[in-house]
C-alpha cells in the first residue's frame, strides 16, 4: 500500500470514526494550519529583508487597496465556515460535515474557504508590502493546498461520498469560479 493510500485511509477512518477523535483532532488540525500560515508570513518578511526586495506598494496605497481584499477574503472564510458549521462540521478534515455542503460559497467552489485564505493572504502581502509574500509565498501555498488536495483530502471524498462528490466535482471549479456557468447538460 502506498503512503498516499495510508494517508486517504488515515484520513477517512477518523472522518468517518468517533465523534471523540475527530472532536480531539480538530482544535489540532486548526492550529497546524495556523501555524504553517503564521510560518509562511513570518518567512516571507524575513526573506523580504535578507534579500532588500523592493516594496509593493508606498503607503497609505497599500492600505487602501489591501484593506478591501483583506475583508473581501476574511468575508469568504466565515461565509464558508458558517455554512460547515450548519451541518455540523468543521473546516478540519478530520471532522469534516457529514453530508456535502453544495450552498451558498460552495455553489461556486469546492474550497471557498482555501479561496478566501489565498485572497486574504495576497491582501496581507499588499499590506505588509511583502514582495516576497505576494509574488513567491502565496503562489507556494496555493500550490501545496492543490497537491493535498488532489493527492488526499479529494480522493477521501471520494471514497466517503461517492458519486455525488463525484458530480459536483465535474460541475464545480476547485478555487476560482467560472465567470460564465455553462448551461445545464452541455
Amino acid at each position: 500500500m502506498s503512503s498516499q493510500n495510508i494517508i486517504v485511509d488515515i484520513f477517512y477512518k477518523v472522518a468517518t470514526g468517533s465523534k471523540k477523535v475527530r472532536t480531539l483532532l480538530t482544535p489540532i488540525g486548526f492550529s497546524f494550519f495556523f501555524i504553517f500560515v503564521g510560518l509562511l508570513i513570518f518567512l516571507s518578511l524575513w526573506l523580504d529583508r535578507l534579500f532588500g526586495f523592493q516594496q509593493l506598494l508606498s503607503k497609505p496605497l497599500n492600505i487602501a487597496i489591501a484593506l478591501p481584499v483583506l475583508i473581501f477574503g476574511s468575508t469568504l472564510i466565515l461565509w464558508s465556515i458558517l455554512h460547515f458549521l450548519e451541518v455540523k462540521g468543521t473546516p478540519v478534515p478530520f471532522n469534516p460535515p457529514p453530508k456535502l455542503v453544495i450552498n451558498g460559497p460552495y455553489a461556486y467552489v469546492r474550497n471557498p474557504m482555501l479561496s478566501g485564505v489565498f485572497i486574504t493572504l495576497f491582501g496581507l502581502g499588499i499590506f505588509l508590502q511583502s514582495f516576497s509574500l505576494f509574488f513567491i509565498f502565496v503562489p507556494l501555498f496555493i500550490l501545496i493546498n492543490y497537491i493535498e488536495l488532489k493527492t488526499i483530502e479529494e480522493i477521501e471524498l471520494e471514497k466517503r461520498l461517492g458519486k455525488e462528490y463525484l458530480e459536483y466535482k465535474r460541475r464545480i471549479p476547485m478555487f476560482f469560479p467560472r465567470i460564465k456557468r455553462k448551461p445545464e447538460g452541455k
